[in-house]
């Protein structure tokens, strides 16, 4: 990949290791692909427990954690899931645990409290004014998570003055484990398999300019969680809204892209341009109804 391609993925805060595109698989319930896949899911618990990690535990008690490894489009990813836990059990242990502890308190009354998850956040103090505004979590029509952020709505310059780079990757690798976790939760409640979208509104990003070390963090979160995150949690990534520069720009360096990376975005002018709150995807609202209409012509009828 040219460095001025890699400029570009980095910036749009694109996996720079190429991942095949996954989305909810209505037709195979989980039932049937936990009872299809159970002498590989057997094998990883079994490397499980040989690291001393209890299978009673969060993720490990949800068969589907250990299904997400079995469905890759190159195999059982055995020596990937070896260093996932050698991850959680090492650098990551602090983020994994918080998220479980998060995830265990926000689900705690039956319904979703967003509360101990923003409390549980590394460096959420600092990170989560800047953010709150500009990001959300929801779902689609069709029960995956939908990750929404407005990059141009973020003073990325003003955040990094607060938090070091590897302090803003450890926040993006939380909120990563945070939804993977609900992701599966999900899965084995609704017994289909669940992924995780990324719609990234563009509107108002300037190419030049803005915080270096904010996508450097973008670049090196992505990055390790290439590494230890299976890619049947993975969905596309949306980029929508983009200003006509930039637009022009990834048209031209998208056909130097992997075909994987290829496969997982997706460009449109539209969703979420004229949404003023947020928040309003996270609740029955009319703005929701067309946001999921729009998601179903992208994604799953695209």
């Amino acid at each position: 990949m040219t460095n001025r391609c890699w400029m570009i993925v980095s910036f749009l805060g694109l996996p720079t290791v190429a991942k095949a595109m996954a989305l909810a698989n209505k037709e195979v319930s989980v039932t049937q692909l936990i009872q299809s896949h159970r002498d590989e899911i057997a094998q990883l618990q079994k490397i499980t427990e040989s690291m001393g990690i209890s299978l009673d535990q969060a993720p490990y008690s949800n068969p589907v954690f250990f299904l997400r490894y079995c469905l890759s489009e190159e195999g059982l990813l055995e020596d990937q899931f070896r260093n996932t836990l050698s991850w959680r059990t090492g650098p990551g242990k602090s983020i994994c645990e918080a998220a479980v502890s998060a995830v265990t308190q926000a689900t705690a009354n039956g319904k979703w409290d967003n509360a101990p998850v923003i409390a549980a956040a590394p460096y959420s103090s600092h990170i989560i004014p800047f953010l709150s505004p500009a990001t959300i979590t929801t779902t689609s029509s069709q029960g995956d998570l939908v990750y929404c952020i407005r990059a141009g709505k973020i003073d990325d310059t003003k955040l990094m003055g607060q938090v070091t780079v590897d302090q803003m990757s450890e926040f993006f690798l939380y909120t990563k484990e945070v939804n993977n976790l609900v992701a599966n939760d999900r899965s084995l409640a609704t017994d289909q398999l669940l992924c995780v979208l990324a719609a990234n509104d563009l509107s108002g990003v300037q190419l030049v300019g803005g915080s270096s070390e904010f996508r450097q963090a973008l670049s090196q979160s992505s990055k390790q969680a290439t590494e230890v995150y299976p890619d049947s949690t993975v969905g596309p990534t949306l980029l929508l809204n983009l200003p006509t520069l930039l637009a022009a720009l990834v048209k031209l360096f998208t056909p130097l892209f992997p075909d994987a990376v290829k496969k997982r975005i997706k460009f449109r002018r539209g969703p979420l341009k004229d949404i003023t709150d947020l928040s309003a995807l996270a609740r029955d609202s009319p703005e929701r109804a067309v946001f999921w209409q729009q998601l179903d012509e992208l994604v799953y009828n695209g």
